[in-house]
């Protein structure tokens, strides 16, 4: 009797990037199973085997990009708030597909894709622990006021929208700046 296939960590991760980049590139309802298996060098059997179905393949890497900005962001963490605020753009540089999807909305409509929220809402704990830390009155409202700030600029950096004339570095410091400003020294 055959023994079936071991899937390995290594193949979980490469079919977690290329369903994020083709997922980015075509949307998912385009997204083949058997075209993601074949650009990670599997069967669809090894997609089964390891998510289960699509729209659980689909939450997985909604999951996975969400854990590991989470991580940039605790790495950042000890640095203090600005830290937290480069390493927010330089993960969403380094992992523009994942950011797109994990932020834009492509996946709404899928249907059997339900990503866990605790993953979105740990990956804020960083940020959380910062402005808390400063001694922010309305610590929730800081927390989506600085966010919305380095995530509208990181997207419209990602977006390719011109920087009238400036680097995206001399715009993101200003924007840093704005938030360090905003909030209390603690």
């Amino acid at each position: 009797m055959a023994r079936p296939p071991v899937y390995d960590d290594a193949l979980r991760e490469r079919l977690l990037e290329v369903t994020a980049e083709i997922v980015a590139r075509d949307g998912a309802s385009r997204a083949a199973l058997r075209d993601i298996a074949s650009a990670a060098g599997t069967s669809t059997s090894a997609v089964y085997a390891l998510f289960g179905g699509k729209g659980e393949l689909l939450a997985a890497v909604i999951e996975h990009g969400f854990a590991s900005f989470a991580a940039a962001q605790q790495e950042a963490a000890p640095d203090g708030l600005r830290a937290l605020g480069v390493a927010y753009r330089e993960w969403a540089l380094g992992h523009p597909a994942l950011y797109r999807l994990m932020f834009g909305g492509a996946l709404e409509s899928v249907a059997d894709c339900e990503p866990d929220p605790a993953s979105a809402s740990a990956s804020l704990a960083p940020l959380q622990a910062a402005i808390a830390g400063r001694g922010a009155a309305e610590v929730g409202v800081s927390v989506v006021a600085v966010w919305a700030q380095v995530h509208g600029a990181v997207s419209l950096e990602l977006t390719g929208m011109a920087g009238h004339g400036t680097s995206w570095e001399e715009v993101y410091d200003a924007v840093l700046d704005a938030v360090e400003r905003s909030l209390p020294t603690g």
